[in-house]
């Protein structure tokens, strides 16, 4: 058979590897495929970098619209990245009926309803494995291997760099300063590292896989994303103290009242497999009624790591493309006149447990007052963890950490009692609080 066409837009990191994988591993992905799968047409901005990546063989152009254009082109794969060009290349390869392979998570969180309606209009694919968790088939699990269950939950470390800063903190007691400019010297963060530490780049992630978990349409305007830039190197080391390790998590979970959908950072467990994924690695576990607890490891970014992902969903593409589209996998696995109204529920009335630490004066009476306020309020108290004196300011110092673990409690109930607890003429510096996750 002839074999399918590949036409690539942004030849960068990722682009450059998919092209070399393909290459390399020609022969194998063929006899997966049933048929050769040829990248023969690149679109870059930078035609020379272009052109020394993929050699004589390939036409290279500087116009992505000149590839969308090309009749002998079957599958467009959009690696320009970001919400504006990407977004117009996408829909006009759709338009065009062309299939589309992406590892643009901003683009599919933010405007994914728009693009799958129109993929499904036109009976074309829209393949993303390579948008969340790099190599890791996370897509693919939920939207097929998992597809017996009922998912109850997902939590996940989906951003390397955020991982590799915490990891460093941890390991060498440094602030979050210190170790984002090692990170960025390192090549761990970019430049400007904001989707990163910000939350957003595992927003964007966590979007995807929370509408394929539940059946629910994209929305990650809907999603709380808090990220790791105000943690401390001390609340790193007592939640140590307390058997737990911070990770910045992806979560969403299946409630009664509809679906949490959330980013910040989290207390885990130290006995959890997540709470030892070290450096840059990703992973993500899933809870399903019938299969229990599965985890995914593996490099979540990088050029062959997120090739891989791309080049699984051509393999996909060549194997189904001939098929009735009435019969393939629908974009987000339910299919579209099937999807859920649940709603996303604000962080309000999430309930989950919590680790908070203040820094009050070291007087008697202090804890009781404290713990009075929260029992009030209905707060149940796990455990209590008190710094001594000569930790906090030196020895003679008159302040004194509070570390308290509550059990499970609504977040709005939560945020009430913190600003009553914030006007004690005795806590003296913004009350730190940071969320738990048993996943068990």
């Amino acid at each position: 058979m002839k074999p399918i066409q590949v036409g690539l837009l942004g030849i960068g990191t990722v682009g450059s590897g998919t092209f070399k994988v393909l290459q390399r591993n020609q022969e194998e992905i063929k006899r997966r495929a049933g048929r050769g799968i040829e990248i023969t047409m690149v679109a870059d901005l930078d035609v020379a970098r272009a052109r020394a990546a993929v050699g004589e063989g390939v036409q290279v152009v500087n116009d992505a619209r000149a590839v969308i254009a090309n009749p002998a082109i079957d599958i467009v794969i959009e690696l320009i990245g970001g919400y504006g060009i990407a977004r117009e290349l996408v829909l006009e390869a759709i338009a065009a009926g062309k299939h589309v392979v992406t590892a643009n998570k901003a683009l599919l969180a933010v405007h994914g309803t728009e693009i799958f309606a129109a993929a499904h209009a036109k009976g074309v694919m829209v393949a993303f494995e390579a948008a969340v968790a790099g190599g890791i088939p996370i897509i693919k699990a939920l939207r097929e291997g998992l597809t017996a269950n009922s998912i109850q939950w997902i939590a996940g470390i989906i951003n390397g760099t955020t991982n590799f800063i915490l990891s460093e903190m941890r390991d060498k007691g440094l602030d979050f300063a210190t170790v984002l400019k090692e990170a960025q010297r390192l090549g761990y963060a970019e430049a400007d590292p904001t989707f990163d530490i910000e939350g957003v780049d595992a927003a964007h992630k966590v979007t995807l896989m929370s509408a394929i978990a539940f059946g629910i349409p994209v929305q990650f305007d809907r999603a709380h994303v808090e990220g790791i830039t105000k943690l401390a190197a001390q609340d790193i080391k007592y939640a140590e103290q307390l058997g737990y390790r911070i990770k910045l998590l992806g979560v969403t979970k299946r409630k009664a009242q509809g679906i949490e959908l959330r980013v910040h950072p989290s207390l885990v467990p130290a006995k959890r497999l997540l709470a030892n994924v070290e450096g840059a690695m990703n992973a993500v576990v899933v809870n399903g009624d019938a299969v229990g607890t599965t985890l995914y490891y593996g490099k979540g970014a990088g050029s062959e790591p997120t090739a891989s992902a791309v080049i699984a969903d051509l393999v996909d593409i060549t194997r189904l493309h001939t098929a009735d589209a009435a019969h393939r996998v629908p974009h987000l696995a339910f299919h579209p006149d099937a999807m859920s109204d649940l709603q996303v529920l604000p962080m309000s009335e999430v309930v989950t447990s919590y680790y908070l630490r203040m820094r009050v004066a070291d007087e008697a009476g202090v804890l009781a007052q404290v713990t009075g306020l929260l029992a009030t309020a209905g707060i149940s108290i796990d455990a209590v963890l008190q710094r001594e004196a000569d930790e906090v300011g030196g020895e003679g110092s008159t302040q004194t950490d509070l570390i308290i673990l509550t059990h499970d409690t609504r977040e709005g109930t939560l945020d009430d009692a913190l600003v009553q607890l914030q006007a004690l003429p005795t806590v003296l510096a913004p009350i730190v609080r940071i969320r738990k996750e048993e996943l068990s």
